[in-house]
């Protein structure tokens, strides 16, 4: 199992990324899929992440600092999802992991966490 992250780069202040994450392998279920962030001097922090337990509903989690202003959708891709990142600010700046619990094939239904590599996301004011 792996996880392909795309998207990222650099902007003005105001504007908007979309950073995308694919989950690759024999897969059972994808439990959590979302992003991380790690800037200069920092630990890494969550941004935002989508639960998707087989048994439950569907729900989502921001750090307080992206609410209103990140959004994870779907794609028709059952594996991707996106971060939609609308009116980025400077200290949005920072490197971006994709993060996933995978439940993989045959393994008794034990979530794994995987990442993928980091995407840069530079905004500019």
């Amino acid at each position: 199992v792996q996880l392909q992250a795309s998207g990222g780069g650099l902007v003005q202040a105001g504007g908007s990324l979309r950073l995308s994450c694919t989950a690759l392998g024999d897969i059972f279920n994808i439990n959590v899929m979302g992003w991380y962030r790690q800037a200069p001097g920092k630990q890494r922090e969550l941004v935002a992440k989508i639960h998707m337990p087989l048994s439950g509903l569907t729900y989502s989690n921001y750090a307080d600092t992206v609410k209103g202003r990140f959004t994870i959708s779907g794609d028709t891709a059952w594996n991707t999802k996106h971060l939609q990142m609308d009116s980025l600010k400077p200290e949005d700046s920072a490197v971006y992991y994709c993060y996933a619990e995978i439940v993989v094939a045959n393994t008794k239904n034990i979530g794994v966490d995987y990442w993928g590599t980091g995407t840069l996301v530079t905004v500019s004011s």
